[in-house]
């Protein structure tokens, strides 16, 4: 049996001369927005203003620096502060400080004036000694405990802070 070949032609569709006319027209001709943008002027060019004289800036460079070592300085004393006041900041090494303001101690003294164990006061001075509030002396088998410049100064102020209180 013959077979029959299924082919289907699509209907050709005829391109007229006023349809191609039309097609490259429009390709060609230009949008109202093309015509716009090239008849619109270049912006205008800003001008610059006059560069400063320099003697000012130095005069503003050198007061920005003081005002920063000025405030780089009063950091730094604010952590040693800081720190100064973390040492004492405990009612015992307190307590340490103010009898040595009296006078040189030994441990085994402070443990008697304090109430506490050998261990516990020499944990204190050892705070007190890496602070530079105190200093030891060695004298024998004892260690004799003195306040530094630091210390003393810092016990005058406990004691200001007492009588205010």
């Amino acid at each position: 049996m013959p077979t029959k070949s299924s082919t289907t032609t699509k209907p050709a569709t005829k391109t007229t001369p006023s349809r191609v006319s039309k097609l490259t027209n429009a390709a060609k001709a230009p949008t109202a927005k093309a015509v716009a943008v090239v008849a619109q002027p270049a912006p205008p060019t800003p001008t610059l203003a006059p560069v400063p004289a320099p003697a000012p800036a130095a005069k503003v460079t050198v007061a920005k620096s003081r005002a920063a070592k000025a405030t780089e300085q009063r950091a730094t004393l604010a952590r040693r502060a800081s720190v100064m006041l973390k040492f004492v900041s405990d009612p015992t090494r307190l307590q340490v400080i103010m009898f040595l303001a009296e006078s040189e101690h030994h441990v085994g003294a402070l443990c008697e004036q304090l109430g506490q164990t050998q261990p516990a006061v020499s944990h204190h001075l050892a705070l007190l000694r890496h602070g530079g509030i105190i200093f030891p002396r060695r004298l024998g088998k004892n260690n004799f405990y003195s306040l530094s410049e630091t210390g003393a100064e810092l016990a005058k102020v406990v004691k200001l802070l007492l009588q205010s209180a």
